[in-house]
């Protein structure tokens, strides 16, 4: 753990994980069921997902910060028979508790109310190998940003393994392109419950080497743990690469950060300027990956290619793009349309068939619902999210190319734009802006914002109107739910706009 600084040795690892394998078989849970971890950075998380990993056991890892209802909706949809909580979820695990009749109630680092201790029932259990082990799988929930969040169920693809001792496919990938291996150190800021952080520290752990685990991120400390850590990867998220570049120059040249060959970021789009400031700074050792939970393709570029093919997201590796239109035509070259991986990993939307058939093509192939184009060499560049697409007297607006701008302001530490409704154009471009001083919020910023992209924007892409939020409603790995702010504005929610 990147601040306590405790240590789980490979030797206690294995001995923890066998034993909470044997815990699982005791309470009736086999190969192919499922169980639920709503937990927040712990040492104790990596000895439960192995623990599962090693019974075939299927393991939704819950988003810490939801509700209630949200909790119990994901363990109930997920089929899950145990659900393992932590001290720092507590309240909320209290209260979900007498809504789950019929599971099993566990709590990491000491029992709760309802919930018994995890290390005092896997303690009296043999510390070696259950005798049919095989390999489990995670079965994440989508963030739910559109609507209730969805189980994606990998049939094939960088998570799912046929026995105990396949080779991680996701693990191979991070060989041949991050260089993972056995002396590896691998810096995970990002919170554990999703897929990202989760597959790739698994996987440098299927190699023997080391994650430091962030118990959450703060961008200075992030600095200071590749020092002190001698870190050599890590995977980030763009707002992380915003918020370290915001910090004052002396901070950022303090630290040592010579231990690392290789980062990558995915999950959001990256601003080109901002890529630009984070290669400049780190040199070419930042690559980029575009893939989804659903684990159905896997497009990856490094910088040396970024560097010619600025704002491109790579070229499919496990996968070929396809882009399409409306009606499914394959479309050339250079045009618009929604993105389709063919030859990628399957996948299932758990328990919702219709979701599942809305994301496929017709000849098969399947889509995460991003809208980009392809160049003559294959190369794939997103517009953005299908989604979040605005139409403002019959233009279609893509919201990623007015965000990109406006998070390079140095006034401006977060933005999302969405479609407001507006009587005669349909709807019009607004930008809420978090603003890095929130004493600056009001209008003389908002001219200044304003004036800044119609300098920089087509009059039709420039926003009509910009407001201030204090905090964007942001989850912890990079996703923006867009969704919430957008409900704001057409009466759909009461999210505080100023």
């Amino acid at each position: 753990m990147a601040a306590s600084g405790e240590r789980v040795t490979y030797g206690q690892l294995e001995a923890r994980s066998n034993q909470g394998a044997h815990l699982f078989r005791s309470l009736g849970v086999r190969a192919g069921d499922g169980i639920a971890l709503f937990m927040d950075n712990s040492p104790r998380y990596y000895e439960v997902l192995w623990a599962a990993q090693r019974s075939g056991i299927r393991f939704t890892c819950i988003s810490s910060k939801l509700a209630v209802g949200e909790v119990e909706y994901i363990v109930r949809d997920s089929d899950s028979r145990v659900l393992i909580a932590s001290a720092g979820v507590a309240p909320t695990a209290l209260e979900v508790a007498p809504l789950l009749a019929g599971v099993s109630l566990y709590m990491v680092d000491g029992a709760l109310g309802p919930f018994e201790s995890f290390e005092a029932a896997r303690s009296p259990f043999p510390t070696t190998p259950i005798p049919d082990q095989s390999a489990g799988a995670a079965m994440l929930y989508s963030s739910g940003t559109t609507g209730r969040p969805k189980g994606v169920k990998r049939l094939t693809g960088l998570l799912v393994d046929n026995g105990i001792d396949t080779p991680n496919p996701l693990a191979m990938l991070g060989q041949a392109l991050y260089g993972l291996d056995f002396d590896t150190v691998y810096l995970s800021p990002a919170p554990l419950y999703h897929a990202a952080p989760l597959g790739w520290s698994m996987a440098v752990q299927s190699f023997g080497g080391t994650v430091i685990m962030m118990e959450k991120f703060e961008p200075e400390t992030a600095l200071a743990y590749i020092e002190h850590y001698h870190v050599t990867c890590a995977q980030w998220v763009p707002t992380h690469f915003v918020r370290m570049l915001k910090l004052p120059p002396d901070v950022r040249a303090k630290y040592d950060l010579s231990s690392l060959k290789s980062v990558f970021h995915a999950a959001a789009p990256c601003p080109i300027p901002v890529k630009e400031q984070m290669i400049a700074w780190w040199g070419p050792i930042i690559s980029e990956y575009y893939a989804g939970t659903e684990g159905n393709g896997f497009c990856a570029i490094n910088s040396e290619e970024w560097l010619r093919k600025k704002g491109s997201v790579g070229r499919g590796l496990t996968c070929e793009v396809k882009i399409c239109a409306e009606d499914g035509t394959v479309l050339p070259t250079r045009s618009q349309g929604t993105v389709y991986f063919a030859g990628g990993g399957e996948f299932e939307y758990h328990n919702a068939p219709e979701k599942t058939a809305e994301s496929r093509h017709t000849q098969g192939w399947s889509t995460l619902g991003d809208v980009g184009w392809l160049d003559e060499e294959g190369y794939l560049f997103l517009t953005d999210r299908k989604s979040f697409m605005i139409i403002s007297g019959g233009v279609n607006i893509y919201p990623q190319e007015i965000e990109n701008l406006l998070i390079g302001h140095p006034k401006v530490a977060d933005v999302a734009v969405i479609g407001g409704p507006h009587e005669e154009m349909g709807e019009e471009v607004i930008a809420v802006i978090q603003p890095a001083d929130w004493n600056e919020a009001g209008e003389a910023l908002a001219a200044e914002l304003s004036a800044y992209a119609r300098a920089h924007l087509s009059h039709v892409k420039a926003p009509r109107k910009i407001d201030f939020m204090a905090e964007l409603p942001r989850h912890a790995t990079g996703k923006l739910y867009k969704r919430l702010i957008r409900d704001a504005y057409w009466g759909k929610s009461n999210a505080t706009i100023v």
